[in-house]
């Protein structure tokens, strides 16, 4: 079995890994820059990243997340409790009562049948994320393609996830991925990400005339500038001032705005 190459360059090595019960071959490529040349006028985009939607890019785009771990919680949810009553099945054959803790050092075997769900939940787990990994590909390249500069927020994904109601939409999306993918896409290509500072009010500021509006809570996806009567979809407008933050960074003036 053989795949000619998809791209120019020569495979250094490779390296043969299994995920749940499938095997994968990760090569280690040398390739040529493929730098472009920068353009006078650049295209600049600012991104704002979110769990209503994955990102929404400041031409008002909106890119929806893959949402794969919500999707199959229910599955995986079920799978875990029949594994869960077959591990007590299991502890109440080895002479344990039910519900009993498993002492320190005692083993417990696994029936097949209890090797078969496990092997179930991992091929879950795989897939859920194929499918993470297959959006933030796409989401990425398209961007680092179109634009030469591209503006995000420095997201303090850590502190998000103590958010417990959001905790699992936030992990879902795979924030972290999202950037270390647009980086390295963006350095092969020539291209530039700006991380803009986390601190900056890109969501309460109004993108028309500068107001900052005191307090924003993040169930409030729309609002009005009390200032220049603006009506404001909450994500595309920090998605603008993020672009603007980029723009004043390519022209050599302050990168963050007051």
């Amino acid at each position: 079995m053989h795949e000619t190459l998809r791209f120019v360059g020569k495979v250094v090595e490779g390296t043969i890994s299994r995920t749940a019960d499938r095997w994968f071959l990760s090569i280690t490529v040398e390739m040529p820059d493929l730098h472009s040349v920068r353009r006078e006028n650049q295209a600049v985009v600012g991104v704002d990243l979110g769990v209503s939607a994955l990102a929404t890019l400041s031409t008002g785009e909106k890119v929806a997340g893959p949402k794969a771990y919500s999707a199959t919680l229910k599955k995986l949810r079920q799978l875990s409790q029949h594994f869960s009553r077959q591990m007590e099945a299991a502890k109440v054959r080895a002479g344990l009562k039910p519900g009993e803790p498993i002492p320190k050092g005692m083993h417990i075997p696994w029936s097949e049948n209890m090797r078969k769900t496990q092997r179930r939940i991992a091929r879950l787990h795989a897939r859920i994320a194929n499918i993470r990994a297959n959006t933030l590909h796409q989401l990425t390249t398209d961007l680092v393609e179109r634009f030469d500069v591209i503006a995000i927020e420095d997201l303090n994904v850590a502190g998000m996830l103590k958010n417990h109601p959001l905790a699992r939409a936030i992990a879902d999306m795979g924030f972290g991925e999202f950037r270390r993918q647009l980086e390295y896409k963006a350095a092969q290509r020539g291209k530039t990400v700006i991380v803009v500072n986390r601190w900056y009010p890109s969501s309460k500021t109004c993108a028309s005339c500068g107001y900052k509006i005191p307090k924003m809570p993040l169930a409030v996806r729309e609002w009005t500038c009390p200032e220049c009567h603006t009506h404001h979809d909450r994500d595309i407008n920090a998605a603008i001032n993020l672009r603007r933050v980029a723009e004043s960074s390519v022209r050599g003036s302050s990168p963050v705005p007051a």
